[in-house]
């Protein structure tokens, strides 16, 4: 290599350096907040009912079946709770025993989360046993700060586009060390080295191990806060918006709804029903079909009038085409439940590293500087 070639291979690789610093500097806090707030939400619903034991399901509990009348039971509780007649409300079907969890919209609400309460209804539908505001316990807390830094449509943007500021700073950690002679030396801790060395190769060695599962979350993350980028991206399928026919003053039972769904998706799972208030909004049943990666949050639905109960549309992600169904994998790369229990722990402990690499970061940082000073 001559002499020039070395001299601007050498300048380009401080740059790197400089930008990987400044950027680690400027990002590095938020990325440990949230790499810690995503390990604590990996396993939230669990967490949740151990903090509130009144929602756990006990031994023997029984789920209610889709032609269960504890369905239209907890609704009509729900409604003599919230008398509104333009609220909107979803029942979740879990599969599993213990109270029916619920979403409550009021129909003054902007927005996913906006006024949003969330209702656990006793297992036979006839009492509200826990109902709290999302983001007035912990654990909605903490999935608002890592979703959105707890300030709406505007703290999504900024996770959002510093996940992508994120994506450069890991990229720049990579090209920073590669190793221009031994890959041996490069990758070796040397355990007997002075503590600045240590402490950089406790930070070289926990970014390189991590690397490729720290790029997907973080990619996947910026995905989820940034549904514009993700259209653009991989343009899925648009989800129907069909009305309900006019004219009808009576709404469907929840049950029948239910049937209707599952005879128009026999294979799927139902996981969530919508029911709407006043208006010509349509009931929404949400189901996982085979192949759709993700049990809790699928990407299929089936749209039932709520006066005549006909199906309106049917969105299903087999046929949806191909940037739908790489849409249906991002959450479940991102939030671990791509591979079951053991994926879910790894995504833990990888929401860890952010925090190592910020400390050794900055501890290796202040130690050049302070013997910078003292040459």
């Amino acid at each position: 290599m001559s002499g020039h070639r070395r001299s601007a291979v050498s300048r380009t690789r401080i740059l790197v350096r400089r930008v990987h610093l400044w950027l680690g500097l400027s990002l590095g806090l938020l990325f440990a907040v949230l790499g810690l707030t995503g390990s604590a939400l990996v396993f939230y619903t669990g967490i949740d009912a151990a903090l509130h034991p009144v929602v756990e399901a006990k031994p023997g509990d029984v789920p209610p079946g889709l032609a269960s009348p504890a369905w239209d039971r907890a609704l009509a509780t729900g409604r003599a709770r919230w008398r509104h007649p333009g609220d909107k409300w979803t029942l979740e079907v879990t599969g599993e025993g213990g109270p029916i969890p619920a979403r409550y919209y009021p129909a003054s609400g902007h927005g996913h989360h906006t006024d949003r309460m969330m209702v656990w209804f006793s297992p036979d539908g006839t009492r509200i046993v826990r109902a709290e505001p999302w983001g007035g316990y912990l654990m909605s807390w903490l999935y608002q700060l890592h979703m959105a830094l707890l300030a709406g449509d505007l703290g999504g943007q900024v996770v959002g586009w510093s996940g992508v500021a994120m994506l450069v700073l890991l990229v720049s950690g990579i090209a920073a060390w590669w190793p221009r002679g031994s890959w041996r030396k490069a990758l070796a801790f040397k355990r007997d080295a002075a503590p600045i060395r240590r402490l950089r190769d406790l930070h070289k060695l926990s970014g390189l191990w991590s690397m490729a599962l720290l790029f997907v979350l973080v990619a996947t993350g910026v995905l989820l806060a940034l549904p514009a980028v993700t259209q653009a991206l991989l343009a899925p399928a648009t989800i129907p918006a069909p009305k309900s026919a006019g004219g009808g003053d009576h709404q469907i039972a929840i049950v029948e709804a239910l049937y209707t769904a599952h005879r128009a998706l026999p294979d799927g799972r139902i996981v969530f029903i919508d029911i709407p208030g006043a208006g010509d909004a349509p009931i929404r049943v949400r189901l996982q079909v085979p192949g759709d990666p993700h049990r809790r949050f699928p990407g299929s639905y089936v749209f039932i009038d709520q006066f005549s109960g006909l199906v309106l549309a049917v969105h299903d992600v087999r046929r949806a085409g191909t940037g739908t169904a790489v849409a249906s994998w991002i959450r479940t790369l991102h939030d671990g439940t791509v591979g079951g229990v053991a994926t879910r722990i790894l995504a833990v402990l990888i929401g860890f590293v952010p925090t190592i690499l910020l400390t050794t970061g900055i501890l290796h940082w202040l130690r050049r500087r302070k013997a910078a000073r003292t040459v």
